[in-house]
């Protein structure tokens, strides 16, 4: 990846979010598009996790760090720190790497 092509992705980005500030103004959204919107972080962060732990390449893989993202979505849903997630989600796929 060049810098002209990260320069220019940065211009894309920042020339999308002045353009909605322009045509929109002060004016709201719908409750129901805006109750979407801010549904779109999680979703794509979601995504992201899910395809970087079931995929290599092009192909569909399970193996550990399943069990480790497993691990670390019950420690996030008993509300521990976000450091204590990370290192339980680590521990776990090291350790089943290991034994394997």
């Amino acid at each position: 990846m060049t810098w002209g092509l990260v320069l220019g992705l940065a211009l894309g980005a920042y020339s999308f979010k002045v353009l909605g500030m322009v045509v929109l103004g002060q004016r709201k959204l719908p409750p129901v598009l805006d109750r979407c919107l801010t549904l779109i972080p999680a979703a794509l962060i979601a995504a992201l996790i899910a395809k970087d732990t079931l995929a290599i390449g092009q192909q569909l893989v399970i193996d550990e760090r399943l069990a480790g993202v497993a691990a670390a979505v019950v420690a996030a849903w008993r509300r521990l720190p976000v450091i204590v997630v990370i290192v339980i989600g680590a521990t776990v796929t090291a350790v089943l790497r290991q034994i394997r």
